[in-house]
């Protein structure tokens, strides 16, 4: 590494500050009245109808540079699918939104793909969308979405959980959709996008950064049977998420392993290991509070593990951290 680029990277440097973020949104929601949680959930009787909007954020720009837009629609889904499922809902259709400078028929059909392969996956409808031609607002293209679902009333997930239940974690298929523009300044320090990924000669870079955000919504049925009181997608705020199942303190003490790609990104950016985990899922992209009796049987249903404890306090530990 040459010292000119030898400097710690931060989110906040490459232009993306959480705490400002998140303050930003909080003025937002303000204007809303008591608005939280994963989802925004509406009561039509006998069940909830809920919404989540989300998109795929800088990850598009690994897409351009690679002209591979393949996999980016099962992003979408995704990261709106999945905190549908945290919120304890079932995914049921989406739509998406399209900005773009310039029509591309391309492009907008690797995008289609992807979309018909995260819906299929996740197992809903893709009801449509718009495509908006743009030059004056949009330079490149931008891909966001909307996804609906429906629950009864008492499949929701409490949402809180509490001091003695065990932590079940999910695997992440990498970095998913989330901390790519500290990600993207990290590897392009030194390396193009198309140079081969040190860890597996097979992948190049970028195709490494576009791995698909994995979606999570084959867990419902049994986080609902193991009786989960609180979930969190682990997006963007990284390993911080977890506070939003409740003011605990939530003690990580057997984590799952993080791939690859995160010691590569941290060695290539520098970066402390307090912000790869305030930024990336390092390796669990979906976590689970359950009481503790029912936190095994979950874990052998499923592909989880056992990963930690809720107790009584404040913050995240983990890997010798305290976020």
């Amino acid at each position: 590494m040459s010292e000119e680029n030898s400097e710690e990277l931060t989110y906040a440097d490459t232009g993306v500050d959480i705490e400002e973020s998140e303050a930003a949104t909080a003025a937002l929601l303000s204007a809303f009245g008591d608005v939280d949680g994963y989802a925004g959930l509406l009561d039509i009787g006998d069940r909830y109808l809920a919404l989540a909007t989300d998109g795929v954020g800088t990850k598009l720009l690994v897409a351009e540079a690679l002209e591979d837009y393949s996999t980016i629609g099962i992003d979408c889904i995704a990261m709106n699918a999945n905190d549908l499922v945290a919120a304890g809902v079932d995914p049921v259709a989406f739509v998406d939104y399209i900005a773009i400078d310039e029509p591309n028929d391309e492009f907008t059909e690797q995008i289609g793909e992807g979309l018909a392969a995260g819906t299929d996956d996740a197992g809903i409808a893709l009801l449509g969308g718009e495509t908006a031609v743009m030059p004056d607002v949009i330079k490149g293209l931008d891909l966001a979405g909307t996804c609906a679902g429906l629950a009864p009333k008492d499949a929701i997930f409490d949402g809180e959980a509490e001091p003695g239940d065990r932590l079940v974690g999910f695997p992440s298929s990498g970095i998913h959709s989330n901390g790519l523009t500290l990600a993207r300044e990290a590897v392009t320090r030194n390396h193009e996008y198309t140079d081969p990924f040190p860890p597996n000669s097979d992948r190049s870079i970028g195709e490494e950064l576009l791995e698909p955000t994995r979606i999570y919504t084959y867990l419902l049925d049994d986080l609902r049977d193991h009786g989960v009181r609180a979930a969190a997608h682990v997006t963007g705020g990284g390993w911080t998420n977890l506070e939003r199942m409740g003011e605990n303190r939530y003690d990580i003490t057997d984590p799952l392993l993080a791939q690859s790609v995160f010691e590569f990104v941290q060695s290539e950016g520098d970066v402390s290991d307090e912000e790869m985990h305030r930024t990336f899922n390092m390796g669990t992209g979906f976590v689970a509070a359950v009481p503790a009796d029912s936190a095994d049987p979950l874990a052998d249903a499923t592909d989880g593990q056992v990963i930690g404890t809720v107790k009584e306090g404040d913050g995240v530990s983990i890997r010798g951290l305290t976020l």
